[in-house]
């Protein structure tokens, strides 16, 4: 088994990001000389032959962009929720694993491990990628038994969290559960079942990107190698990557 499909998730508003996403899709963020989203299309066309893409807000300029890069498909998701595309796209007839990113993790992901340990956890509907937390990010902290995801809370901290990386089974989700288009319900709905688990893979190195609300400072947090990075002026400079104009954290995860 390998992985045939991957679909980035690309059609979010990026709120978090203005003004710089007023005029563009946060997709489209210069990132290594091209695109955020170019660049995480550029990296899964190493080991995955169909790769599709959800546009939503400003779409038609984000779909424009990814046909340049060969993507197999683009669904418009305008308006619907995080999840809909599962039962409501070709996707749902898709009886096989499909790794599911969000258009701002740019990662190094071990492929191999990633299938074994999908294998060995006997093949779930839904797989959740974790990292460790990090100081002042947000995110839906894991509790799991033995691989398998008993509960996800945003308030409740655990050793680890989501980075936004899972495996789904379109299929089979649209076999166990009723329509939804919010992640939340699904995986929810799929922890009654005993079908999330949580993947012992991490992202070898991956970058994840959230404005800052607060003021600038610089901070390194060490914890499993993981750094957060900080300019105090209007550029951010992180692995030859620069952005402009306004406050931004910079998340890079690295677990070699």
């Amino acid at each position: 088994m390998r992985f045939r499909h991957a679909l980035i998730m690309a059609a979010g508003r990026g709120q978090r990001m203005m003004p710089l996403t007023s005029d563009i899709p946060k997709a489209m963020i210069v990132h290594d000389g091209s695109t955020l989203i170019a660049n995480g299309i550029e990296k899964l066309k190493g080991f995955i032959d169909n790769i599709h893409i959800t546009v939503g807000y400003k779409g038609a300029i984000l779909a424009k962009h990814v046909i340049e890069h060969d993507v197999r498909t683009i669904f418009n998701t305008d308006g619907k929720g995080n999840a809909w595309w599962i039962f409501n796209t070709l996707l749902k007839n898709v009886d096989e694993p499909v790794l599911v990113l969000t258009c701002d993790n740019v990662v190094e992901l071990d492929a191999d491990k990633l299938i074994s340990d999908y294998k060995e956890k006997q093949n779930p509907a839904c797989m959740v990628i974790p990292v460790k937390p990090v100081n002042g990010l947000d995110g839906d902290y894991i509790f799991q038994k033995n691989g398998v995801v008993y509960e996800l809370n945003r308030d409740k901290p655990s050793e680890v969290y989501c980075s936004g990386i899972q495996i789904i089974n379109p299929s089979k989700v649209n076999r166990l559960i009723q329509p939804t288009d919010n992640f939340y319900d699904v995986w929810n709905d799929l922890i009654k079942l005993g079908e999330l688990s949580c993947s012992v893979v991490y992202p070898k190195i991956g970058l994840q990107l959230i404005r800052s609300s607060n003021s600038m400072y610089s901070i390194e947090n060490k914890v499993r190698n993981e750094r957060i990075y900080e300019k105090t002026n209007n550029q951010l400079h992180v692995d030859r990557f620069v952005i402009s104009t306004f406050k931004l954290h910079a998340v890079i995860y690295s677990l070699d």
